[in-house]
């Protein structure tokens, strides 16, 4: 890419700056956009996509640390982080610079900057483009799994400790949260990662399927047994065997899987004789713990025996910026598919995105940027090209039940008192009664 072509936005609350990188720019790229107030931000890159940004320090601070620079940062790396950060000060601090750099920063410049220092910069990170970047696609490979959010980072920490062992995994959480990816995210992380990983949808096995599925059987088994055929846990041998909806198998099915578990022993159907096993085995279910400890539905000798280490993988509705992260890449994914695109979005579209409670969780997600991209009538998707899916049953409360989730009413209480003092973050830290560090990383939290 030449910088002729780049699309630049400046953030800064000097009307001076605004001007003078305006006048600057505008014959050397494409684009510039100039805003003063960085609560815009979010808005403006769910509406557009930049080449680089030229972000301020300090916005209207008594002290001017850098923090809010910093914060600001950290949220368009959450919203996009492919996109080039400039940071511009006029307080020159070498610890500051660093931090910056540690946070994701692709240079730090000082005010008043040299035009030519600024152009070169610009230049540099506008032609490291050219070879533009692939965004990772959510496959387990390598742990590819697209997310940002803090829920999602808990489940990366907790991978990285698990994976490596052998010891025997239980997934947690709703369906469409992508507990398959997780399981094979463990395998390609394990020591086993070169051997098999097979699957096996235990919850859609019948009774007479689930010994002849997983165990094998021997030829004249029974009548259709016309040829010895090896079962799942034979064919993971040496590497993981992924049991999908585990919580939904009979009590019979599960004396059956505890002892082959606990003696580490298969018996093919029609066969006499016994078959060791070696396999590190990962199990799922879209059911509570507490509901699989019922012993009239689910042996707790059995819990204890697949849950090693229990993960639970979070719904969309409380991941915030991953919401964008994944539309983004659904968004591109499809358009490739299609021949369509590339998309920019509205101010709308995200908007509503994220007032809906996704009860299909990522693959609703999917299914519903799919359509949009397919149905658009223009390059741009709007909130009209969102249509939700009737299969999903809602959970979002209605507005005649009060919220009671503590989460739910702080975010609330924070945005009403921010929209009260028309988005001064210092007096709505002062009403709340917190400090306005305290009160960013609330905003930072709850993705506002």
């Amino acid at each position: 890419m030449q910088l002729k072509n780049a699309n630049i936005l400046v953030i800064d609350d000097d009307p001076d700056v605004l001007t003078a990188l305006r006048i600057m720019l505008k014959s050397l790229v494409s684009n510039v956009v100039t805003e003063k107030n960085p609560n815009n931000i979010t808005a403006l890159l769910e509406q557009e996509k930049f080449d680089v940004i030229i972000l301020d320090m300090n916005f209207n601070g008594v002290v001017n640390t850098g923090n809010e620079g910093i914060f600001w940062l950290n949220k368009i790396k959450q919203i996009d982080k492919r996109v080039d950060v400039i940071l511009i000060t006029a307080y020159a601090d070498i610890d500051l610079a660093i931090r910056s750099l540690k946070k994701g920063a692709s240079d730090f410049l000082v005010k008043p900057w040299k035009n030519q220092k600024m152009i070169e910069a610009l230049k540099s990170l506008v032609e490291k483009k050219s070879v533009k970047p692939q965004l990772s696609r959510p496959t387990a490979a390598g742990n590819k799994i697209i997310g940002e959010s803090e829920e999602m980072q808990s489940v990366f920490e907790k991978l990285r400790k698990v994976a490596p062992t052998d010891a025997n995994i239980l997934i947690l959480g709703e369906n469409g949260t992508g507990k398959d990816l997780v399981a094979r995210a463990i395998h390609d992380q394990s020591l086993r990662k070169n051997k098999p990983f097979v699957k096996v949808d235990v919850g859609a096995l019948t009774e007479s399927l689930f010994e002849s599925e997983l165990f094998g059987y021997k030829k004249g088994a029974f009548t259709d047994a016309r040829e010895d055929r090896k079962g799942r846990f034979e064919a993971a041998n040496g590497g993981t065997l992924f049991l999908d909806e585990i919580g939904n198998i009979s009590l019979r099915q599960q004396a059956r899987l505890l002892t082959v578990l606990q003696n580490r022993m298969i018996t093919p159907l029609g066969s006499n004789e016994t078959i060791p096993i070696d396999i590190r085995l990962i199990c799922a279910t879209n059911l509570e713990l507490s509901d699989l400890a019922d012993e009239n539905t689910f042996r707790k000798d059995l819990i204890y025996r697949i849950n090693t280490v229990d993960l639970m993988v979070p719904p969309l509705r409380n991941r915030g910026a991953d919401i964008t992260l994944l539309s983004r890449y659904f968004t591109d994914m499809y358009a490739e598919k299609y021949f369509k695109g590339p998309f920019s979005f509205d101010k709308d579209f995200f908007s509503k995105l994220k007032s809906h409670s996704f009860p299909g969780n990522v693959r609703e997600l999917q299914y519903v940027l799919e359509r949009a991209v397919i149905m658009a009538d223009s390059d741009t998707l709007a909130a009209k090209d969102l249509v939700f899916s009737g299969l999903e049953k809602s959970i979002t409360t209605s507005n005649g039940i009060q919220e009671t989730n503590l989460e739910s009413v702080e975010k609330q209480t924070i945005l009403k008192v921010i929209d009260k003092n028309k988005g001064n973050i210092s007096k709505s830290a002062k009403e709340l009664g917190i400090t306005r560090a305290a009160l960013y990383r609330r905003l930072n939290k709850y993705d506002l």
